[in-house]
């Protein structure tokens, strides 16, 4: 078996990025979980482990030793201060219910719950089917056009806009102010990469502070009035707690669902046989998402700090360190999936970890998987064939993800 420090494991080299699953399909063959020495942007030394199984990602995301707020875990003197010119960025980090843990979670999560379960995705519906009818208006049968800028960003972002009530021909902004918050949450961000979240962090919470502002002057029946009100009821949920709320639900609420769309659509185009079977069975279609949801995730990786000293399998795992989840791995993983690196819509078992699992499970999976369904089924319907007109894609590569730069489709 190769020890932990030799396998030549770098999430960030050429060639992780290039080919991530031949790099974690040799590293679970040595069952390995893979550890390396670091240092926080304060200077507090630490060590990260790298878990790749489904087991391992499992138990990161079950077990309540894993938590998210180091403030919970170590003294406040063992905590070096935010250096200054990323401070706003951690204050929102560490206000969204994704990065706290209970009791707080449990309030922050209660409040938009209700907004995101699978019978408001039903309400929702008709409207998505619109939605989706409107983007293809312009492209009737053979036409080509690039999926990703005309279909699969949009609709997810004017479903979310319209949910929170936030002007649609703002999505630019969001898109951009989203991208970078989320490579701050990378592994091993760089400091650039850190100030400029910090930077879109001070514009996107002055944004919201502008949509809270005339939601409270002219309140509506919608989600951002809900947890306006919200504020006015005890302690219930802050004012900044509000402001990086609506953070993240704009977010959140789209960027998974933009990827999930693109990868959909590029994936029945990389296998055309299962574009054909779906087709001819649409009875698939909600099988179709989730194995489009294990095979390509929209997220590859999520961390978890560890709260309390854990032997876990021969290693010693430290209060303080951080865990690295690996998503994209432990979908793939041959103790459980059967034929993992074969994409195949009528899988029977699939419980992958593209959602996570646990208290922080995504709140908006119901949503995504049914504009998932919707949209692909849309086109679908008004398409017979799709093809790439391009055999080779641009991915846009970061260690935690991939998303298409473009996807240009012939649509016949």
């Amino acid at each position: 078996m190769m020890s932990l420090q030799t396998f030549p494991f770098n999430p960030k080299s050429s060639a992780f990025l290039q080919d991530r699953h031949a790099v974690f399909k040799e590293m679970r063959a040595h069952s390995l979980i893979y550890k390396e020495s670091e240092t926080d942007i304060g200077g507090r030394p630490f060590t990260r482990w790298h878990f790749t199984t489904y087991e391992d990602v499992m138990l990161m995301f079950r077990d309540k030793r894993f938590v998210t707020e180091l403030k919970k875990v170590l003294p406040a003197e063992q905590i070096p201060p935010v250096p200054e010119d990323i401070r706003a960025l951690d204050r929102t980090l560490k206000n969204v219910m994704l990065y706290r843990d209970p009791p707080d979670h449990t309030r922050l999560r209660s409040l938009v719950n209700k907004a995101f379960t699978p019978r408001i995705a039903e309400q929702l519906e008709p409207r998505i089917r619109e939605i989706s009818s409107h983007l293809l208006n312009g492209f009737e049968p053979g036409a080509t056009f690039d999926l990703v800028r005309n279909f699969s960003f949009p609709l997810p972002v004017i479903v979310i806009a319209e949910l929170l009530g936030s002007p649609v021909e703002d999505r630019d902004l969001i898109k951009d102010w989203s991208a970078f918050l989320t490579r701050t949450i990378d592994y091993k961000p760089s400091k650039e990469t850190l100030v400029k979240g910090n930077q879109a962090a001070l514009e996107f919470r002055d944004y919201c502070r502008g949509l809270v502002e005339d939601r409270s002057r002219n309140p509506k029946d919608d989600l951002l009035s809900e947890l306006i009100r919200a504020t006015h009821e005890g302690d219930r949920m802050s004012v900044d707690e509000l402001l990086d709320m609506c953070i993240l639900i704009l977010e959140a609420g789209h960027e998974t669902t933009m990827n999930l769309l693109a990868n959909s659509v590029y994936l029945m185009t990389q296998y055309p046989e299962q574009q054909t079977l779906l087709r001819a069975q649409p009875k698939w279609m909600e099988s179709a998402i989730e194995e489009i949801l294990r095979f390509e995730p929209p997220a590859h990786l999520r961390h978890r700090t560890v709260g309390e000293d854990i032997e876990y399998k021969g290693h010693m795992l430290k209060r303080g360190d951080l865990v690295s989840g690996w998503i994209v791995s432990a979908n793939r993983d041959p103790e459980v999936f059967f034929a993992p690196d074969s994409f195949d819509i009528t899988r029977d078992k699939n419980p992958h970890l593209s959602f996570g699992q646990g208290i922080h499970f995504c709140l908006g999976a119901p949503l995504a998987r049914k504009e998932g369904m919707i949209a692909l089924q849309t086109l679908l319907d008004k398409y017979s064939r799709l093809d790439r007109v391009h055999e080779q894609v641009e991915w846009i590569s970061y260690p935690g993800k991939r998303y298409l730069k473009e996807l240009i489709i012939h649509a016949k």
